[in-house]
């Protein structure tokens, strides 16, 4: 959601080659392939399918396998999105080769170290050269952290460029009729489905939920794993709606219409706030806090009982009603390849220009 739309920015400009490397960390058919034609991506130039592993396995992997490919290419510049894993490995191989890299959505910060994703961010913004931010809020976190002002360029949010594009085409895609209202429901974090006694106690509440609203709950691989490892067990109420993880189409027509949305996801937070849609956030901070000051966001943590009163709230009429951000216009990815192309201009005009000097 991220890449597409810069890949589709920079296709009018002719003296900018692009290649496309497909990690393989996400590599579900419904989480990878169907992403790419919908979006209308091409078919990547190379997929390394590193599959999945431990953190440290997926970093390493995808460190082998990028390497020879930034080798072989020789390219100007690597642009790198987001918090995963693939973000701080192609960034550190780039480092070592001494290869600029661009951080799409540099400078979020939950500022809460015991995220995996927390780590990718800072480590990819200390090693990028162009730091490309999707809010002011951004700005002032890398500011504080001592990276240099002029490498900074604020662009607004690329995953809501996509969005806009697409949300026109997200009518009529889904296999099941909606309901009038309901809660749309994802939770894949380990810090959520990973603690037994937790995922649990989340269940017995979405028993709860059902009762007042229908819930929507696409399972993602990891919490369907989870459930079963912990001989868990699925409200048997026919208020729940369980189906296997959608496509972005079908999901954004799930998140236009929903009465309110329950995730720990951080571009769900993004996504409702633009579509106006109400979200509570089970996390106990969020490196998006632009969609809690501005947006439709509350975070409410790991707090069921609050989810009941937040959820009631809701149902009652008591919503919190938000603006959309700054620069998430649709347009954030003309910007980033704006940006990039003059620090590729800027950068090749020096090379000349020290040429020329030592002639």
């Amino acid at each position: 959601m991220k890449a597409a739309p810069v890949l589709a920015a920079f296709a009018p400009y002719r003296d900018v080659q692009q290649i496309l490397v497909h990690t393989g960390q996400h590599y579900d058919v419904n989480m990878s392939d169907v992403f790419f034609a919908e979006l209308g991506m091409p078919e990547p130039h190379f997929n390394l399918q590193v599959g999945s592993g431990s953190h440290a396995q997926q970093t390493a992997g995808i460190m082998s396998r990028f390497e020879p490919v930034v080798l072989e290419n020789q390219p100007d510049m690597v642009l790198v999105y987001g918090d995963v894993n693939s973000t701080v490995a192609a960034a550190l191989v780039c480092a070592k080769l001494g290869v600029p890299v661009a951080h799409v959505e540099a400078g979020l910060r939950s500022f809460d170290r015991s995220m995996p994703e927390e780590i990718n961010r800072v480590l990819t913004d200390q090693l990028a050269e162009l730091l490309l931010t999707p809010s002011s809020d951004a700005d002032e976190n890398l500011r504080r952290e001592g990276i240099d002002p002029r490498r900074i360029v604020l662009v607004g949010n690329v995953m809501i460029d996509t969005l806009v594009r697409l949300l026109p085409k997200a009518k009529g895609l889904l296999p099941f009729d909606l309901p009038t209202r309901y809660a749309l429901v994802t939770l894949h974090r380990p810090s959520n489905v990973d603690d037994s006694a937790y995922l649990r106690e989340f269940l017995e509440a979405l028993r709860e939920v059902i009762q007042d609203l229908p819930v929507i709950f696409p399972v993602h691989p990891r919490t369907r794993q989870r459930i079963a490892d912990f001989d868990l067990h699925w409200p048997s109420d026919e208020g729940l709606h369980l189906v296997e993880p959608l496509s972005y189409l079908q999901f954004l027509r799930l998140q236009s219409k929903a009465t309110v949305v329950i995730t720990d996801s951080g571009g769900i937070q993004e996504e409702t706030t633009y579509l106006g849609v109400p979200c509570l956030t089970m996390r106990e901070n969020t490196e998006r806090p632009i969609t809690t000051t501005l947006g439709t966001n509350t975070v409410i943590g790991r707090n069921l009982v609050r989810l009941r009163e937040e959820i009631a709230n809701i149902l009652s009429g008591t919503r919190k009603s938000g603006v959309l951000p700054p620069l998430w216009d649709g347009n954030a990815a003309e910007r980033v390849a704006g940006a990039v192309r003059q620090w590729l201009i800027n950068i090749s005009d020096k090379k000349r220009a020290n040429s020329d000097g030592l002639r």
